[in-house]
């Protein structure tokens, strides 16, 4: 019976992922996700905030961490967008059971990986700190933050890999959840731990660290509770070749693109860090505000993802195609309207983390102000990137995922730098974001153009079919 119950749920959402119209799908996979992001990214916020109360250096040390911290992020992303991107095209293709068995072993394999890089973290803190860019006043702080992060690595790549598996199948309010469960305990934590308990910058980071692992718990409960398409069996777990080749095909583009954002903050807390503390805790505190935008972009790119592979697997090329456009066309409405709220408010935002500090003001504000711009590119570039990670173009995705945050930013960081000093370094990211836009356009028009003809040869296929059943 329960067999029965768990094909008839796989049948219902294969009719709504292939049948419903998508604009009535599309929202209910990304709104959770979009929510999901949006909290997170507060989270960031009010760590950043209660963080901040304890001096510039003590932020500026949050700040650094944040590099650290996604590049552990990144490489569990890795696994769990890989494994999300071949799990959609299986489960679009009616191979459940091989699905069943990526996921189990992405998980397992993700968790061991983590754990093995967080020892070798431990053993270089005090190098590692400096290569992030900490400055003398700020290293303390920053190899406080770092010691718990270290600790918590195998249940942040546990909850980023749960996150993408059940997003993979399009259970994204569970994956909702899961995720807001944890960034409310952590703000909840955070005045706690850093005041009452009067542990300082650790006490934020420990917060963080209880807060991953109980977000990972609970991440994992609906699996446990049978309530998903996909099942988490250790029987299951298939170290096999096959298995992490396809992963990685997808997921190397995922690791390079997201891991590429933490040496491009490396290499902008160092320039940052040249300019003094004021410099790099605007940076800090500019980068996460415009996370909070950016993140509701990335809910909503995440959203679109399992549609577009599951059509995709299942050999709907014009509905990939009609999703793509009008995913684009309501992420540029959306980001409109976010990016010009935020833009205004920018001096207000940025004087809540440093209200006595007006460099800090000043530098953030325009670094806000400069990103807000340039959205739409930002948003149609992540889209892109997005189609080509769930159909399994690895080449495409891996071109895209490094022109933003390497082939554009790092060179613009330098060069304005040096050029227009703190001011220049403000606007590197946004001039980053239009040159990506620049490097998107030719090979969208290509893949739109593919999926034109291989929709007409779907439309043919149809048709050659009905005449057989109608000879019949």
């Amino acid at each position: 019976m329960a067999k029965m119950s768990l094909e008839e749920s796989r049948a219902e959402r294969r009719r709504r992922m292939l049948e419903d119209s998508v604009l009535k799908i599309l929202p209910v996979l990304a709104i959770p996700m979009i929510i999901a992001m949006l909290i997170d990214s507060l989270y960031n916020l009010a760590d950043t905030y209660f963080v901040s109360q304890l001096g510039k250096a003590a932020t500026a040390a949050v700040g650094v961490n944040d590099s650290l911290m996604h590049f552990m992020r990144s490489i569990a992303m890795g696994f769990g967008m890989g494994a999300s991107s071949y799990i959609s095209r299986l489960m679009g293709a009616k191979r459940e059971d091989e699905a069943c068995r990526v996921a189990i072993t992405t998980l397992i394999t993700s968790m061991i990986t983590l754990s093995v890089l967080a020892a070798i973290g431990f053993a270089f803190m005090d190098p590692l700190s400096t290569l992030l860019g900490a400055t003398e006043t700020s290293k303390p702080f920053t190899m406080q933050y770092a010691s718990f992060i270290f600790l918590s690595a195998p249940f942040t790549a546990g909850e980023v890999a749960l996150s993408q598996l059940l997003r993979s199948e399009g259970s994204t309010h569970y994956s909702m959840i899961g995720m807001v469960s944890g960034c409310v305990l952590n703000v909840a934590l955070d005045p706690l731990c850093i005041y009452t308990f009067g542990w300082g910058v650790s006490g934020a980071a420990i917060a963080t660290s209880f807060s991953k692992m109980i977000s990972f718990f609970i991440l994992l409960i609906p699996f446990l509770r049978k309530k998903t398409m996909l099942e988490l069996k250790i029987r299951n777990f298939t170290p096999k070749a096959r298995i992490y080749k396809e992963v990685a095909r997808m997921g190397i583009p995922t690791f390079l693109r997201s891991s590429m954002m933490s040496i491009s903050s490396v290499v902008t807390n160092n320039f940052a860090g040249s300019f003094g503390d004021s410099a790099l805790a605007a940076v800090s505190v500019a980068n996460k505000c415009t996370r909070t935008v950016g993140s509701a972009i990335l809910g909503f790119g995440q959203g679109f993802q399992p549609l577009s592979g599951y059509c995709w697997g299942a050999k709907r090329y014009h509905r990939v195609r009609e999703a793509f456009w009008k995913t684009s066309a309501v992420g540029a409405s959306f980001s409109i309207i976010l990016g010009a709220i935020m833009a205004i408010f920018a001096p207000q935002l940025v004087s809540v983390f440093a209200s006595s500090d007006a460099e800090i003001i000043r530098i953030g504000t325009l670094m806000i102000r400069t990103q807000c711009l340039t959205m739409i590119p930002h948003t149609w570039v992540m889209v892109c990137n997005g189609l080509f990670q769930s159909i399994g173009r690895a080449l495409q995705a891996t071109i895209l995922g490094l022109s933003r945050q390497v082939i554009c930013l790092i060179p613009l960081v330098i060069l304005l730098s040096l050029i227009f000093g703190v001011n220049g370094l403000a606007c590197a990211q946004a001039g980053a974001d239009v040159l990506s836009m620049a490097i998107a356009i030719p090979m969208m028009i290509r893949m739109s153009k593919e999926l034109k003809r291989l929709g007409d040869q779907e439309d043919r296929g149809f048709s050659d079919e009905d005449k057989m059943l109608e000879a019949e």
